[in-house]
């Protein structure tokens, strides 16, 4: 542990002193230069200044009820670590390229969201290296308790997290896995609810595949299991949902459930064919492979193209909304009359801090939608049509989306909703050169 904190300190040092010599040298705005990105929103161009952040991606410490990491690490190392130790971190997101850094500057959730909130919900400590070269180290109750909680969903508009320390929680070999059905919304709602209340699920999540079939996961950790299944090679995990009562998983294989096939969206990629699955071969079947292919028909077109051939009109709807418990009902019912996509990820969160400045939620039970896909149709819409209703439906019922893909609010909408005064103290204080760009610019201009 020692070596791995002189190492990272060493690093910490040289990253900022080359930030001072940039900003002296006037040498313009900042941008990250990394590997990986799971932000779905284009982004303009334009010259910046690179901070190279690739080498902050170790584990530093795993101990019983935390764990320290540079701000680049993947889950998939952080959580390989830590089950070595027989804890994982506390909320552990989807897909194994999300990073730590990635996950507290933006938003991160996933099954254990019930018990233990997002991932900013978790974070003990955080430094953040400023546009200034300055890195300071953040607490809940510390001098910059300020930048703490507005740290999350900044995006790297207020500095970047350079090592972050989260809470771990103990685990067991397997997850049991029940499957539970429901017909319609107003039910399945209220019995969710009822199932959170009760609080005896490790683990809670739904999937959606139409108004009428609906599916509340329960997982609890076990220390024996009759079988294991194996959703990582020939098998697809989604499907498994409304096909079996109960499934028993590997903890490990439970947390990367999802990453084999980006939830149910390797099906654009074509990985869900048995043939092309092969193909793929077991290694290639994830997150990463399918962010590089979907990234590369970004830039060359392939899908556009066909769509003018055959005549349809298309909008990419990739969205995390977070929706009071009360109104969920009323979201699902307008998301299958104007969306339609399916299926659709559930996952309930609980919400017991509300002084996260820039994501505020009330206390309470919110339940996360998730949706990626994209919306095809005859008629011509404007950009960003069916997005914005999205946007109009969430605000209307209370609830607040991620930006980690494309928005289009206006420009006072966005300020209401996302920080307002909090988030225009913390840049005075903390980014007065504007080292970094704004975070409407970023989100919503994309600049």
């Amino acid at each position: 542990m020692a070596d791995a904190l002189a190492a990272h300190a060493a690093k910490r040092d040289s990253l900022s002193q080359a930030l001072r010599t940039a900003r002296d040298a006037n040498a313009g705005p900042v941008a990250l230069a990394k590997e990986t990105s799971n932000l779905f929103r284009d982004r303009a161009g334009g010259e910046r200044r690179r901070l190279d952040v690739r080498g902050f991606n170790q584990v530093l410490s795993v101990k019983q009820n935390f764990v320290e990491a540079e701000g680049m690490t993947s889950y998939e190392a952080l959580t390989s670590a830590c089950l070595a130790q027989g804890v994982m971190p506390a909320v552990v997101p989807q897909l194994k390229t999300i990073t730590l850094g990635g996950a507290v500057a933006g938003v991160g959730i996933e099954s254990s969201s019930h018990r233990y909130g997002l991932v900013h919900d978790t974070m003990l400590e955080l430094d953040v290296l400023l546009g200034d070269g300055r890195v300071v180290r953040c607490t809940a109750d510390n001098e910059h308790s300020d930048l703490f909680f507005g740290f999350p969903n900044s995006y790297g508009t207020l500095g970047y997290a350079l090592r972050v320390k989260a809470k771990t929680i103990p685990v067991k070999k397997y997850v049991h896995l029940s499957h539970l059905p429901f017909t319609d919304a107003s039910t399945y709602f209220s019995e969710l609810e009822k199932l959170l209340d009760a609080g005896n699920a490790d683990f809670v999540d739904g999937t959606v595949f139409s108004p009428s079939r609906l599916y509340v996961t329960l997982g609890r950790f076990s220390d024996s299991a009759p079988y294991t299944s194996d959703y990582t090679y020939e098998n697809i995990y989604y499907r498994s949902i409304a096909e079996k009562r109960e499934d028993y998983l590997t903890t490990h294989d439970y947390l990367w459930r999802w990453d084999t096939d980006w939830f149910w969206c390797s099906k654009n990629v074509l990985a869900q064919n048995p043939l092309v699955r092969r193909i793929y071969g077991r290694s290639r079947l994830g997150s990463k492979t399918y962010t590089k292919i979907m990234r590369w028909n970004s830039r060359v077109g392939v899908t556009k193209k066909l769509e003018r051939v055959l005549g349809l009109h298309s909008e990419s709807v990739i969205q995390d909304v977070d929706i009071p418990m009360a109104r969920a009902a009323e979201f699902l019912d307008f998301y299958a009359k104007e969306i339609g996509l399916w299926p659709q990820w559930v996952c309930p969160i609980g919400v017991r801090d509300e002084r996260f400045s820039l994501y505020p939620v009330r206390r309470g039970w919110y339940v996360n939608f998730g949706f990626w896909d994209v919306k095809r149709t005859r008629e011509a819409h404007p950009a960003g049509y069916f997005n914005r209703r999205i946007e109009d439906k969430v605000s209307a019922l209370g609830g607040i989306k991620s930006l980690y893909s494309d928005s289009y609010f206006a420009k006072d909408d966005f300020v209401q909703r996302y920080g307002g005064p909090a988030y225009d103290a913390l840049k005075k204080k903390y980014d007065p050169a504007g080292a970094f760009a704004r975070l409407y610019d970023k989100c919503v201009l994309k600049a």
